[in-house]
């Protein structure tokens, strides 16, 4: 059975390893299934405010299809979608999964986004 687990990271991030991986255009895609950028396979991950989504810097995962909130999530994050067979996951201005109008992120992408004025995530099939 799935499961929801927060993570925390503590190792600093690399500059260089950060911008080879990610480019210019605000998203990155993963190249490889697995972990990919600290964030295990079938997971969805938050990683810490104005930090480049390294192996440590995720704060907050998800692994459950479904809505979870989100607490204290404020200002810029990156998310990334590193669930399988195509999952997306949909960001959500109310909480529990209500008003979500927001990015629909693919599966193996990652986003910069504001995380101010959403309350939610929902991990779809």
């Amino acid at each position: 059975m799935k499961r929801f687990k927060a993570m925390l990271g503590t190792a600093a991030a690399t500059a260089t390893l950060a911008v080879g991986l990610l480019g210019t255009a605000g998203t990155a895609e993963a190249a490889t299934t697995g972990s990919w950028l600290g964030c295990d396979d079938g997971w969805v991950c938050v990683y810490a405010e104005g930090q480049e989504p390294t192996a440590g810097t995720v704060t907050s995962g998800y692994y459950t299809y479904g809505a979870h909130n989100f607490v204290n999530e404020l200002n810029f994050h990156w998310v990334t979608n590193n669930q399988t067979g195509g999952a997306t996951a949909t960001l959500c201005y109310g909480y529990d999964g209500t008003n979500c109008t927001g990015p629909t992120i693919p599966a193996g992408v990652a986003i910069n986004v504001n995380l101010t004025d959403f309350n939610s995530i929902v991990l779809n099939p």
